[in-house]
C-alpha cells in the first residue's frame, strides 16, 4: 500500500504580489484590486460563532478608525458560508453591542484560504489559521503573521506595524523593537568601511558605527 503523503501549503512571499483574489463578502464582492492605492490588512479564522475568533474581530472593529487613518482596510475570512458571516455579524451586534464594519470573506472552496496559505495540516485540514497578512498601496505583501487555533491575535500590534512599515518606506529607515510614531528610528547601517568611518561624524546618535539613532 503506497504511503498518502500530505502536500505542504503554498506560501506567499514577502515583498512580492499578494495572492490575487476575487470572492462573495458581507459587503458584496470583493477583489484584491478593489484595494489600490490603500494598504489592507487581510485576516482569517477558524470559523465564526467561536470565542476566540469573536473577541479578535471586535478588537478589529474596536482599532478600525486607527486603521484606516493609515489608509488601510480590513477584510476577514473563514471558510464558513455567507449566512453563517451574516448570521454571526449580526450576533455579535446582539450580544456584544459592537458593530462589525468590515467585509467577510466566504471562502467554501478554500482557494483564497489555500492561496495566502491559510490552511496548515499540522493545525487543520479544514479550517483557516490565525493567519493576518499586510499589503501594502501597491499590493505587495509587506508582513505575514501565524496564530495557532488556539490563542488570540493583539490588534494594536497590526496597527503598529502597519504605521511601522509606511515610516520605512517614507524616510528609508528602520524601526526598534517595540517602536511606536513619534520613537526614534535606526539609521541604516553603512555599508563599507570609509562610510563607516563617516558614520560617527554625521549627527546621529550612535552607540557604535553601526547602530545609529535619529528622531523624525
Amino acid at each position: 500500500m503506497s504511503e498518502i503523503v500530505s502536500t505542504p501549503p503554498v506560501m506567499p512571499r514577502l515583498n512580492e504580489p499578494a495572492p490575487d483574489f476575487q470572492a462573495k463578502t458581507t459587503h458584496g464582492v470583493k477583489k484584491l484590486a478593489d484595494y489600490k492605492g490603500k494598504w489592507l490588512v487581510l485576516f482569517s479564522h477558524p470559523a465564526d460563532f467561536t470565542p476566540v475568533c469573536t473577541t479578535e474581530f471586535m478588537a478589529f472593529a474596536k482599532h478600525y478608525p486607527e486603521f484606516q487613518k493609515l489608509n488601510c482596510e480590513l477584510i476577514g475570512l473563514s471558510i464558513d458560508s455567507y449566512y453563517a458571516h451574516v448570521a454571526w455579524v449580526r450576533n455579535i451586534k446582539e450580544k456584544f453591542g459592537v458593530d462589525i464594519p468590515f467585509p467577510i470573506i466566504e471562502d467554501l472552496s478554500m482557494k483564497v484560504a489555500k492561496d495566502y496559505g491559510m490552511i496548515q495540516p499540522g493545525a487543520s485540514d479544514t479550517s483557516a489559521v490565525r493567519a493576518t497578512f499586510i499589503i501594502d498601496d501597491k499590493g505587495i505583501l509587506r508582513a505575514m503573521v501565524y496564530y495557532p487555533m488556539t490563542n488570540g491575535r493583539s490588534i494594536p500590534e497590526f496597527v503598529r506595524l502597519v504605521a511601522a512599515l509606511q515610516t520605512s518606506d517614507k524616510n528609508k529607515v528602520a524601526t526598534p523593537e517595540g517602536w511606536q510614531p513619534g520613537d526614534k528610528v535606526i539609521v541604516p547601517p553603512p555599508q563599507d568601511v570609509d562610510a563607516a568611518e563617516q558614520r560617527m561624524k554625521e549627527g546621529y546618535e550612535c552607540t557604535d558605527w553601526y547602530f545609529c539613532k535619529k528622531a523624525l
